[in-house]
């Protein structure tokens, strides 16, 4: 009785799968749970499908290792930068050389473009240079970035003109994308780039917020 009954049910499977060819498209993983005989005929067609669903997954899994990867390295390095930025900060003697350590870092280490440090206080030993503003803290010309200031996050993306004037003067025009770090209390940091997608809304700015964070500790030790 039980063998009739699987027997009836085998066949009742097998005429339902001829009256539906499409099902195992809406069921791939099906597929690759069948066991299909090695022999030539027609349930050749069966294997080689499920061979290239193993394939496709293959593809799909090596693509996103690679990005895994590639996104580790990167993150490695930064990290490293990150450090020796950390270092070289605390290296210095006083302030003026603290922030000259962290523009040169910027600069050269990270690639920045155009680096500018805004200050709610002045540092003495630091003149004449283009990379340092001074402006107090309840100026109107930082109105725009209260907000950023408030909030402590760093903006990354195309800044609103307003913005760009502030940090990059007559230089602005050549900005196309700028990391932004508020440090609440103390100013502000920016890393402009002149490639538009250098630096993106959505980015992360584990990094970005380490290096501020850095740079206000290190100020923080020659406050008046």
């Amino acid at each position: 009785m039980t063998e009739n009954s699987e027997r009836l049910g085998a066949h009742e499977v097998a005429v339902w799968l001829r009256r539906h060819p499409t099902f195992l498209q809406q069921f791939p993983d099906l597929a690759l749970s069948l066991v299909v005989p090695r022999e030539d005929g027609p349930a050749a067609s069966l294997a080689s499908y499920q061979l290239d669903v193993l394939r496709d997954k293959n593809r799909e899994l090596n693509r996103r290792l690679h990005e895994l990867y590639g996104n580790a390295q990167d993150n490695e390095r930064l990290a490293v930068r990150t450090q020796q930025l950390t270092l070289a900060m605390m290296r210095q003697d006083n302030a003026a050389d603290t922030l000259r350590a962290m523009a040169a870092s910027l600069a050269e280490d990270f690639n920045g473009d155009l680096v500018r440090i805004v200050l709610f206080e002045p540092v003495d030993g630091v003149d004449d240079v283009d990379w340092l503003q001074v402006i107090a803290r309840d100026d109107a010309q930082l109105a725009s970035f209260r907000d950023c200031l408030d909030d402590g996050e760093p903006l990354c993306g195309r800044l609103q003109p307003e913005k760009h004037a502030v940090l990059y003067g007559v230089r602005a025009p050549e900005v196309q994308s700028t990391a932004l770090i508020p440090m609440p209390g103390i100013g502000l940091l920016a890393v402009g780039s002149h490639e538009p997608n250098r630096f993106y809304p959505g980015m992360g700015t584990l990094f970005l917020r380490m290096m501020g964070e850095a740079l206000a500790t290190g100020l923080a030790r020659y406050a008046r």
